[in-house]
């Protein structure tokens, strides 16, 4: 793609690689089979390709968003669904990410978007918040379904159906703390303790420190650490979500200087997608660039890092038939495509592959709060598919995805079946 950027346009960094992606695309159209948004609306506007038109005619005339540009991106999932079928690497991430910052740096929302945008970044990145919240929300949940046919009130409801019956209290896996094992000492590492995951289903992080902990590793959760501000981050706050990122990077950086660690481990893979791209997040920044390429270099999904150890015989197979359902920000966003799968079959569970398991479930962070009724659809089409493998129980690695598909065949956490088939509890969301 010929680019136009002038030299004082190119002399901000942000500018100056969006251009290098603008110029990989060669038009092919890949994309546009693998985009959600372009399945369910057939408008190429919506689809990766019509977007990068439009973020190149926004930034190479240095325009400020308009409302056309802000429908179009704001339906964007950031799958990368793009990234896994694009020919000629271009890194959809970075350009619609900073698309996204310019628009919130230069368009003027509706009042009623701004406050339930505001709403979300400032509630849900601190726990002690969100749970306040969610006493709220489950007392109007019986609400939910006459506001959603109430113009204006279709995102409300959305969350309201959303949010738990009762928010879980704080436990330990919450930390600061470290969890020692009682077994010969292989390894230590942190765990990501995060800011939605710990307050929807605390069990994820447990399931993670026992399992750790039975193989010899020892788990800390840093003092100070907060948000990874992926949240923040996909939303355009690039101030707030800097910010939040830099208080957890500095957490991980005392533990990698004091006692040490081999690794840094995330149970979100949203998280994930972020926390590894923070050296690209932070590379004009003098103060941490280097802090923020060292924790990126570490940082492992939780079935990576069980990969490469020697976890112990299986306690007794699970006759269970699970449905792999692979998060976007794990296969797309991490390329991460086997190994979760590899472990449970290991484990002694039947995995089976859900058709279409490229296509997003509708969940995608906020989305499902922001773009209700394409997020139903997609949710929809995806319960749809898992259905025709005949599960017992879907497995997953992302918070996001298990609030998404919940309500018929339990959904787990990958990390709560190994866990259960190595010597932990039931999962308890096969208790339900």
């Amino acid at each position: 793609m010929q680019t136009s950027f002038s030299l004082a346009q190119l002399a901000d960094p942000d500018v100056r690689e969006s251009e290098k992606i603008l110029r990989t695309c060669v038009h092919c159209g890949f994309c546009t089979a693998t985009c959600p948004t372009y399945l369910l609306l057939g408008d190429e506007l919506d689809s990766p390709r019509g977007r990068i038109y439009l973020i190149k005619d926004m930034l190479e005339g240095g325009k400020p968003a308009n409302e056309q540009v802000v429908k179009h991106v704001d339906r964007c999932l950031s799958c990368l669904s793009c990234m896994s079928t694009c020919p000629s690497g271009v890194n959809y991430m970075h350009l619609v990410d900073h698309a996204r910052a310019h628009i919130e740096e230069t368009y003027d929302r509706p009042i009623a978007d701004k406050v339930i945008r505001s709403a979300i970044a400032g509630i849900l990145p601190y726990r002690n918040r969100f749970r306040l919240a969610l006493v709220g929300a489950a007392m109007a949940r019986p609400f939910a379904g006459p506001m959603g046919k109430v113009p204006g009130f279709k995102r409300i409801s959305a969350m309201l159906k959303l949010a738990p019956r009762f928010p879980h209290g704080r436990t330990a896996s919450e930390g600061p703390g470290t969890f020692p094992t009682s077994a010969e000492k292989r390894g230590r590492v942190a765990l990501l303790s995060g800011c939605v995951q710990p307050v929807l289903d605390p069990g994820i992080n447990e399931a993670t420190i026992r399992l750790l902990n039975r193989v010899g590793v020892e788990v800390v959760i840093a003092k100070g650490e907060t948000c990874c501000g992926s949240l923040a981050h996909h939303m355009g706050k690039s101030e707030q979500s800097h910010a939040t990122a830099k208080r957890t990077i500095d957490a991980w950086i005392a533990e990698m200087d004091g006692e040490g660690l081999d690794a840094i481990i995330i149970t979100a893979s949203g998280c994930g997608t972020t926390i590894k791209d923070y050296g690209f997040m932070f590379r004009e920044d003098a103060a941490y660039a280097e802090k923020a390429a060292r924790v990126s270099a570490i940082a492992k999904d939780i079935t990576e890092y069980l990969e490469s150890l020697k976890l112990a015989p299986v306690v007794a197979p699970k006759a269970l038939t699970v449905a792999y359902h692979s998060a976007c920000s794990m296969q797309h966003g991490q390329q991460i495509k086997t190994t979760p799968k590899t472990l449970l079959a290991k484990a002694g569970f039947t995995v089976r592959d859900v058709p279409e398991g490229h296509i997003c479930c509708g969940s995608a962070g906020t989305y499902n709060m922001l773009q209700p009724e394409l997020s139903q659809q997609l949710k929809a089409r995806k319960l749809g598919n898992i259905s025709k493998v005949s599960p017992d129980v879907v497995a997953t690695g992302n918070i996001g995805c298990i609030t998404q598909l919940s309500g018929g065949v339990p959904v787990v956490h990958t990390i709560e079946l190994l866990d259960w088939a190595y010597g932990g509890p039931k999962p308890a969301g096969l208790n339900a």
